[in-house]
């Protein structure tokens, strides 16, 4: 009897949060998937009572759609950059902050300050840095030309078209990569700081008494003991990556290209948003499915990868 009463209560404590996931999960999901597979589904033409038949038509204006592989190779290009670059960023940065004891804490402060701060707003920031005021149209000549180009100018070299009309395309992959990599950073800082913390430090005092180098000791003990940590980083990385968007708006805007070439850098996420505005929403939810199984092959793949290198 009493334990009957304490299950009811238990139950009653997560009525709240279970009614919640309810509503703002599994519903939603569910009518992501019922809409997918609903032909030609209209959100005006279903308020007014149309009904639908059930196929796939939706999937296949997905997948023929004229920018599809622009979208899927942007996405990945930008995923494949920056996942192995942040990761190996900030593993050096933590490793580097776990030895500086007492600056630790203010530097751990600076890092994770682009975390907490809107990726839009910040967006707009670095585009200010990179942005060319007054470019003439022999692009020889400019009113400004932005901080990184004087950066380049002061140690020599020649200024970069870099988001302004007509700028190249690896130009434009270039920033997005460097705006990505250092939004990313203060996340994967903290949680391989934490990791490191956790190490017992027995194992480096056992490697200093035998006179170990410090590389060894990174590469066989840090890094070891460290692989929970960096697979975690590595797997929610590839996640994130896949469902870029707000990064390249904050840099180029909703156009998501530069000046003269709109959508030249659209993701799987921007296609999405794109059609939503004409209430497409049967070829979003089937575009929101295809980009669901993506990632899902890609973790699957990682977790059979780091069930054969991490050591738990």
């Amino acid at each position: 009897m009493v334990d009957s009463k304490q299950q009811w209560k238990a139950w009653l404590y997560l009525a709240p949060a279970i009614v919640l996931l309810l509503v703002f999960t599994v519903w939603p999901i569910f009518n992501t998937v019922r809409m997918a597979f609903l032909n030609n589904y209209n959100a005006m033409e279903a308020a007014w009572g149309q009904t639908f038949d059930i196929g796939i038509d939706n999937f296949l204006k997905v997948l023929t759609y004229d920018d599809f592989l622009t979208c899927l190779k942007n996405t990945m290009l930008l995923t494949v950059l920056t996942v192995p670059l942040s990761t190996l960023l900030a593993l050096l940065v933590a490793v580097a902050l776990n030895s500086i004891k007492w600056l630790q804490k203010g530097l751990q402060t600076i890092f994770f300050l682009p975390y907490v701060t809107n990726s839009i707003a910040i967006g707009m920031v670095f585009a200010a840095m990179f942005n060319i005021i007054g470019l003439r149209p022999n692009g020889l000549q400019a009113d400004s030309w932005g901080i990184i180009n004087n950066v380049i100018m002061f140690f020599g070299g020649q200024p970069i078209n870099w988001i302004n009309a007509q700028s190249s395309y690896w130009a434009n992959i270039v920033v997005m990569t460097v705006y990505i990599v250092w939004n990313a950073l203060p996340f994967k800082i903290l949680i391989l700081l934490g990791g490191l913390q956790s190490i017992n430090k027995q194992y480096y005092e056992a490697a200093r008494v035998d006179g170990t180098p410090r590389r060894r000791v990174f590469t066989r003990i840090t890094v070891p003991l460290l692989s929970p940590m960096l697979a975690y980083v590595i797997i929610t990385g590839f996640i994130g990556g896949f469902k870029e968007y707000s990064s390249i708006v904050g840099i180029f805007g909703e156009k998501m290209g530069p000046p003269g070439s709109p959508y030249v850098l659209n993701t799987m996420v921007g296609y999405i948003y794109q059609v939503l505005p004409d209430t497409d929403y049967g070829v979003a939810s089937a575009a929101a499915l295809v980009l669901f199984a993506i990632i899902m092959v890609v973790t699957m793949i990682n977790m059979q990868v780091s069930k054969k290198r991490v050591h738990f």
